[in-house]
């Protein structure tokens, strides 16, 4: 009698580059900034607001817009840069920005009405823990040894002929 047994196929689990993981991560905290702010608008009198010309207390205005245009330009910008960005430059400027987004997400509490508390609290906690992705993503970038040139390199190449 004979008993077969199969071996499982292992699916691979490739290495993403830091590079695509913080574009995926900008991209995801970019939709949820976007889906958070539309979701507000299901608050009972938001839009009844908007049409009297106030958002969140302010008057509508062209530097209103334009605040809320960075608010949202940023991340989609750190999409393309996290992926074109020299290394050294990317893991910078993902810290940078990273950080300063942590309060600027955490803002969406002010002004919150007690019965949308876990709401906010929800959506800024998933917000946080994705800049936490990307900050963690950038502090950790690895590292490569650098070779330095010269009679070493060149022993190190005559090595790898033989």
């Amino acid at each position: 009698m004979i008993t077969r047994t199969s071996t499982p196929k292992l699916l691979d689990n490739a290495p993403i580059p830091v590079q695509a993981k913080l574009a995926a991560a900008w991209t995801s905290l970019m939709f949820l900034i976007i889906y958070i702010d539309y979701f507000h608008l299901y608050q009972p009198g938001e839009i009844d607001d908007i049409r009297g010309g106030i958002i969140f207390e302010f008057d509508i205005s062209g530097t209103l817009m334009s605040i809320f245009f960075v608010i949202i330009a940023v991340p989609a910008l750190m999409v393309m840069l996290s992926m074109t960005l020299p290394a050294r430059v990317n893991r910078v400027t993902n810290l940078v920005i990273g950080l300063l987004y942590i309060p600027a997400v955490g803002m969406n509490f002010l002004g919150a009405l007690p019965d949308y508390a876990f709401y906010y609290a929800l959506t800024i906690g998933v917000e946080v823990l994705i800049l936490a992705l990307i900050l963690r993503s950038a502090w950790t970038w690895p590292r490569t040894v650098a070779v330095p040139a010269g009679v070493a390199t060149a022993d190190l190449r005559q090595g790898l002929r033989q």
